[in-house]
């Protein structure tokens, strides 16, 4: 199975105790059913970039907090550069899409 943002999150939330399982993650932190990452895996394809941007945001969001408190920085820093990471990607996605488009003259 090929690496995601999304699976690196995962692995992330889990290791500090803030989600216990893959069904956990997809309906908190990706707003999808319980089982969208399970199936993700089976068939093989990529997460939706709306997935992605939902997770991206709660992870700003939550970095940004954290970051507040001087006991968190670690935490805070780890969300803020996995946020960072679901961007770039959002946006590595969206240029795939636009530069197979024939170019208007």
């Amino acid at each position: 199975m090929q690496k995601t943002v999304l699976n690196e999150i995962y692995e992330l939330l889990r290791t500090h105790g803030l989600v216990r399982s893959e069904s956990e993650f997809s309906r908190e932190w990706l707003g999808r059913s319980d089982c969208y990452m399970r199936t993700l895996r089976f068939k093989g394809t990529e997460p939706s970039v709306g997935s992605i941007a939902i997770c991206a945001s709660k992870l700003q969001h939550y970095g940004k907090r954290l970051a507040e408190k001087k006991s968190q920085s670690q935490l805070s820093g780890d969300f803020l550069r996995m946020s960072q990471e679901c961007h770039l990607h959002i946006n590595a996605r969206a240029e795939m899409t636009w530069q197979k488009r024939p170019e208007w003259v």
